[in-house]
């Protein structure tokens, strides 16, 4: 099940990429297994079919899923785990990003803990 948080920084078709990314790398979704069509998954996250099939375009861009004409898209890959965790901590570091500049923390002051490295002796 693909939950959607409409909180979250990400657009709505990047979640769905993300939630169906995770469900493959976890073993939840495995090669073979059909995936809803998508107004299905429109119609049970109620969202525009538009959206889920720009997520399903993009997954087959990345060589997860396949769509076979009439008959639907099948999980066809998986996920390698340290980009999965990577691309997961890339995003949250987006969102905290964004936080800690809305709050007043300067680019510079950003960078400067970048180039330290997380190192606080540095």
């Amino acid at each position: 099940m693909i939950h959607l948080d409409y909180r979250d920084a990400r657009p709505i078709y990047g979640q769905i990429l993300d939630g169906i990314r995770d469900q493959i790398a976890a073993g939840i979704l495995r090669q073979g297994d059909k995936l809803p069509s998508v107004r299905e998954l429109a119609a049970e996250l109620t969202i525009n079919p538009n959206t889920i099939q720009r997520a399903y375009r993009e997954l087959e861009g990345m060589g997860l899923i396949a769509t076979v004409p009439g008959k639907g898209c099948f999980v066809c890959g998986q996920v390698d785990a340290g980009a999965q965790e990577r691309q997961q901590l890339l995003s949250e570091f987006e969102r905290i990003t964004q936080l800690l500049l809305r709050s007043g923390v300067s680019k510079e002051d950003l960078a400067a803990l970048i180039l330290q490295g997380g190192n606080d002796d540095a």
